[in-house]
């Protein structure tokens, strides 16, 4: 359709407006203009897609709309498939590609009203972040109008920008514990008022590494950044390296997600920034009180209202390829979207109920030149959790937790099962920036943050005070491996140079005494004698240095025998349980010892043996266990070994002084995502070698050393 039958179309439904109401008049109106605006042209021209070595697309534009067409069309070479499957959901279009998994998300993107948040959030945005978004859209349409054969679901090109948003809106839901919650709800798992147990649980951090050291605990007089997010090294949530560049001041090298419009972490010729996750209590749940006779009534406020119902329209994908309609009732009430299971009614309230604004956040960090800058955008608390670890050239660091947390009153127990049959227990606002755990320039010089505790971020006695901040934010984070291990490190150096740096965001060893949701250090005091059958494998176990280095002759049993008993203790529902009894210990020793039996015939396998990082045909050895500084998670991978799925993902070390800002970056495998490219797994060797990239943000020198420049229409540009 072209601009001028969109402008026709909208000119007609105009028309109409004249009989609706005021609420959806507004509505429509926002949808035209943006689905409008999404198609207003960027000339490619004006585009430089700069190629390095490594395949990093290096964006330059006159414009920041102009450079975020670029990224869409750079990350749609390398991996468009991704990105569509973020914005199908969108358009109800997964389950018709995915059958019964993709139509899971079609349905909870129409249950959470994530397209009503778009078209109704969607007027708060700046002008700035919005023509980055119109950009990005456009050349994201723009990719598929050229590639269609790399459309996975037919007539889902073009989207609009509140397509955009309404899938955006749906991410912002996975990072506010909102699928926990229905995961929970819709499984009947959360128990009633009239229970024992809350709706929500302390949660075990996932990974992630931030540290920061200032200059004055630095030989080299140079601010330190380590960037060094564990996530999954595949898939929606694994990490695309890009740098954006326009003449309206964006200079910006990081990683995102696909679908993301610009970098989420990395850093500018002036500052820079990680994310680690943080657990504060974002989310309530309430417990409906129904009418006893008259189906779909809730009391609220001692009046019975009636739940609001609505059909999510749905398609789905059968194992012939056949798609076939269905509808789903959808249920809405005063708090949110409403679920029914066994033991009744209940609905949550999430910030991302009415929250695309983080999108507008985190493009102004972005666009900071200095702390102040950087201070104002996090100001906005738009962003649903995550601390903040931050470095600058004016030798600023900086921690925060942050997240956008209800304002709660009253006396309720927050955490768990509220009533909901009162406006009291709906919330009302969030907290401002003032009121969350932040720390700057301590004297000690270093801040850090592994998922642990925001009030063990530094050196102890300049750590923050829980007991200065509201108790119902509910951070729900204690220490962790890392966390204590960094603090074991930290405390050697007095000062220390980039070598010693190194060996820190490295490190693969556990504290001596293990920190698990469960006991774990019992097989450490058993009696080898006691158990002849085991005896090799115990001592074994028993003589680990807590290391997890390729060479490792203990790491690759001490990883099988805690997953193993893992399993176990989650089976017996022992997993918060300080007492692991002996027989249980004993039984799991002898399942780690078959498996070895059976997949190996020996108890001589080093770590890199077992481990694997694996991409096509290449399989290289691999450090790091779960929860060490270096972390690494694996999955079954074939004749009993295993292979690296998440953990050290992105990988950034930043450098700053007044006079330039030195870069070293990494990714588990490479900037594309399609085998028959180089780039697919240039970067592994160096990955799994503890080695990384040398980059710049200077103009002239990635245009002197660059493969590959071109504009987004294809169109080879000269060097």
């Amino acid at each position: 359709m072209t601009i001028k039958e969109r402008y026709l179309l909208s000119s007609a439904t105009l028309k109409k407006l004249k009989t609706m109401p005021t609420k959806i008049i507004f509505n429509i109106v926002a949808f035209l203009f943006a689905s409008f605006i999404s198609y207003s042209q960027v000339n490619p021209e004006n585009i430089d897609i700069v190629r390095d070595k490594f395949g990093v697309p290096h964006i330059f534009g006159k414009t920041d709309k102009e450079t975020a067409f670029g990224l869409a069309w750079a990350h749609s070479e390398d991996n468009f498939k991704t990105i569509q499957e973020t914005f199908l959901p969108a358009v109800s279009k997964l389950g018709s590609y995915k059958g019964k998994e993709g139509v899971v998300l079609d349905y909870l993107v129409q249950l959470l009203r994530c397209r009503n948040v778009a078209e109704n959030q969607y007027k708060n945005l700046s002008k700035q972040v919005v023509a980055v978004i119109e950009g990005y859209v456009e050349g994201i349409n723009a990719f598929a109008k050229a590639h269609p054969e790399e459309v996975l679901v037919k007539k889902t090109f073009p989207i609009s920008v509140i397509d955009y948003l309404t899938g955006y809106n749906m991410v912002i839901h996975f990072f506010s514990d909102s699928g926990d919650i229905l995961n929970k709800l819709i499984n009947n798992k959360i128990k009633t008022i009239d229970g024992l147990n809350g709706a929500k649980e302390a949660q075990r951090s996932i990974g992630s590494n931030g540290f920061a050291i200032s200059n004055k605990k630095t030989t080299d007089g140079k601010t330190y950044l380590n960037v060094n997010t564990h996530q999954p090294l595949e898939g929606p949530f694994s990490w695309y390296e890009a740098h954006m560049v326009s003449e309206e001041g964006w200079n910006m090298l990081g990683a995102l997600f696909p679908g993301s419009p610009f970098p989420l972490i990395g850093s500018n010729e002036h500052l820079g920034w990680t994310h680690t996750y943080n657990y504060p209590d974002l989310i309530d749940v309430y417990q409906l009180e129904m009418h006893p006779k008259k189906k779909n009534k809730y009391k609220y406020d001692g009046e019975w209202l009636t739940l609001e119902k609505s059909k999510a329209k749905l398609k789905i994908k059968t194992f012939l390829g056949i798609k076939f309609p269905i509808k789903k009732k959808t249920y809405w009430c005063k708090y949110g979207p409403v679920i029914k299971n066994k033991s009744g009614y209940f609905s949550f309230h999430s910030n991302a109920l009415s929250n695309i604004s983080s999108i507008d956040q985190w493009y102004q960090m972005n666009k900071s030149d200095n702390f102040s800058s950087f201070k104002k955008a996090v100001s906005m608390v738009s962003i649903p959790r995550f601390n903040i670890v931050y470095a600058d050239r004016e030798d600023n660091i900086f921690y925060m937790s942050a997240g956008r947390i209800p304002i709660r009153k009253g006396n309720y127990k927050w955490d768990q099962l509220l009533p909901g049959n009162t406006s009291k227990t709906k919330t009302k606002g969030y907290h401002p920036i003032e009121n969350l755990p932040q720390l700057l320039n301590p004297q000690h010089g270093y801040i850090f943050n592994t998922n642990n505790s925001p009030f063990n971020c530094t050196y102890p006695n300049e750590n923050l005070k829980e007991q200065a901040y509201d108790s119902t934010i509910g951070y729900r984070e204690k220490e962790n491996n890392r966390s204590v291990r960094f603090m074991e490190i930290i405390e050697k150096y007095d000062k220390l140079n980039y070598k010693d740096f190194l060996k820190i965001k490295y490190d693969a060893q556990y504290p001596d005494s293990l920190i698990a949701p469960f006991q774990l250090n019992g097989v450490f005091n058993l009696d080898p004698n006691a158990y002849p059958e085991l005896k090799e494998l115990i001592e074994i176990i028993q003589k680990w240095d807590r290391k997890g280095n390729i060479d490792n002759p203990s790491a690759a049993y001490w990883r099988v025998y805690y997953e193993k008993l893992t399993k176990r203790v989650k089976k017996e529902g022992l997993y918060h349980s300080d007492n692991i009894d002996e027989k249980i210990i004993v039984e799991t020793l002898k399942e780690t010892k078959e498996y070895f039996i059976k997949h190996f015939n020996s108890f001589k396998i080093r770590l890199g043996e077992y481990q694997k990082h694996t991409r096509g045909d290449i399989e290289l050895p691999i450090c790091g266990l779960e929860d060490m500084i270096a972390a690494m998670h694996t999955a079954p991978f074939k004749n009993g070994k295993a292979r690296s799925v998440s953990g050290e993902s992105y990988i950034m070390l930043v450098r700053y002084s007044d006079k330039k800002v030195e870069l070293e970056t990494i990714l588990p495998y490479g900037e594309s995502n399609h085998s028959d490219s180089k780039h697919y797994t240039d970067q592994m060797d160096a990955y799994v070698n503890q080695k990384r990239k040398t980059m710049t943000l200077n103009k002239k020198k990635i245009y002197e050393s660059a493969i590959k420049i071109y504009h987004p229409n294809g169109q080879r540009k000269h060097k």
